[in-house]
């Protein structure tokens, strides 16, 4: 039995009549008829009874119908999805964050997802540092990382996106809160809440080697995770230098300020398994580079100038 059998069949069924049926399935009265007859005789069940006037179905055509028609259905709902798969409109994929890409890029890329993408189910993991993400590149455990290079796996593509300044965080009751920009070298003397050296952090060197050019070593407590760094900021435990994303990360009690030599800075990439072939992989890396794209082209990389209120809030970013 082939599925045209099928087609065939419901067409005589609900024109209850051969020739209307032919015409309706572009093709001759007699081979349609002698399908029919080939299919009931397939099954050993008289699914049509025939006059000389009409066709109609017998109680085990009625319920054949049926059937037949679930099938059918079921068939060009498994079509249409098939085509959706190829084409990348349907998956799942699953997108790390660099920390401090989290609170700017994280909730952008989610509402652009849903909006373009709406068959695609998007698994979004903030707050992984860039070794943390190869890892889980490699092993299939993310499909696609916004993260801080070098990455020196061949089995990791990178595709830079944008470079961003660092700005300093400061508390607000900080003798230089309420400078429009900051100096790095009069922060000499503070206690520096710095990314985790040994965890690798691109943005840790980037401090290190910023505030050496000024003239001195940091020196402080080092936390994994932005949002804690500007938490023991706010909480008067020392100052810290990050990308100006973070600054869409709004804590109470912590405020953030341009460096008076913005020369420090630490780049943004988009990073997938070398030769990824997933269409819909293909479709959510369009949709991450062009969301990218779009913000770096408001004033300030970060989407808006330092110590200025952040576009998405933390609590946009916790609702995601």
């Amino acid at each position: 039995m082939e599925l045209r059998h099928l087609r065939y069949f419901v067409a005589v069924a609900e024109e209850c009549h051969f020739g209307r049926a032919a015409e309706r399935l572009h093709m001759a009265q007699p081979p349609l008829s002698q399908q029919i007859k080939q299919l009931e005789a397939e099954l050993g069940v008289r699914l049509l009874e025939r006059t000389s006037r009409r066709v109609e179905l017998t109680p085990a055509g009625q319920r054949y119908l049926e059937r037949a028609r679930d099938v059918l259905a079921r068939v060009e709902a498994a079509n249409e999805e098939a085509a959706l798969v190829a084409g990348g409109m349907v998956g799942r994929v699953s997108i790390g964050f660099t920390g401090s890409a989290t609170y700017e890029l994280l909730p952008a890329i989610s509402r652009a997802l849903r909006s373009r993408l709406p068959g695609v189910e998007a698994d979004l993991r903030g707050e992984l540092l860039t070794p943390r993400q190869v890892q889980g590149l490699l092993g299939h455990d993310l499909d696609v990382g916004l993260l801080r290079p070098p990455v020196g796996d061949p089995g990791i593509e990178v595709h830079p996106l944008r470079r961003e300044r660092l700005v300093v965080v400061l508390p607000e009751t900080h003798r230089l809160a309420g400078h429009g920009r900051v100096d790095l070298a009069a922060l000499a003397e503070d206690p520096f809440v710095t990314y985790p050296s040994h965890q690798r952090s691109v943005v840790h060197d980037a401090v290190q080697a910023a505030c050496q050019e000024a003239g001195f070593s940091p020196h402080g407590a080092e936390v994994a995770e932005t949002s804690t760094l500007v938490s023991f900021v706010a909480a008067g435990l020392g100052v810290a230098l990050v990308p100006e994303s973070v600054q869409h990360l709004r804590i109470t009690g912590a405020t953030y300020r341009p460096l008076v030599a913005a020369s420090a800075d630490v780049e943004l990439a988009v990073a997938h398994r070398a030769g990824e072939a997933s269409p819909v992989v293909r479709r959510v890396l369009d949709v991450v580079r062009t969301v990218v794209a779009d913000r770096s082209r408001r004033p300030g990389t970060g989407g808006g100038p330092a110590g200025a209120p952040a576009g998405d809030s933390a609590e946009d970013s916790a609702a995601m």
